[in-house]
């Protein structure tokens, strides 16, 4: 998705590329609205409430699940301090709100959120370099 270039801010590497930070963007609308429609099923399933206990319990009700809440606490942490490093070292602002978005509505969010956000910090950086 993205065309070969020289060197871009000191990088050797390809140009940013606007639709892959569109199709960023539209991973994190998808990314907080399925998770939420679980949520919600599961506020309604325990009586319109978010039990926490109860949610953390039914993540780990069998070996499947076990599985799946390890291996997204385990990404989640990896790519998270990938996230704070790399915002850091591009000089990013708003990284509060993808890490705000990662507790409050979805990992799934946050993820391509900061994607979509480097995507147009990068294309900025290539439009001052230009």
């Amino acid at each position: 998705m993205t065309a070969p270039s020289g060197p871009a801010n000191g990088r050797t590497g390809t140009l940013p590329d606007p639709r892959l930070a569109w199709l960023y963007l539209a991973l994190a609308i998808v990314g907080a609205v399925l998770p939420w429609l679980a949520n919600l099923e599961f506020i309604r399933l325990s009586g319109n409430a978010f039990d926490l206990a109860l949610f953390v319990a039914q993540a780990n009700a069998n070996p499947a699940a076990q599985s799946l809440s390890r291996d997204l606490l385990v990404s989640a942490s990896a790519v998270t301090i990938w996230m704070v490093v790399e915002s850091r070292r591009l000089g990013m602002r708003h990284l509060w709100l993808v890490l705000l978005s990662s507790v409050t509505v979805a990992f799934a969010c946050a993820a391509p959120l900061f994607l979509f956000l480097r995507e147009r910090h990068l294309a900025e950086l290539q439009r001052q370099a230009d």
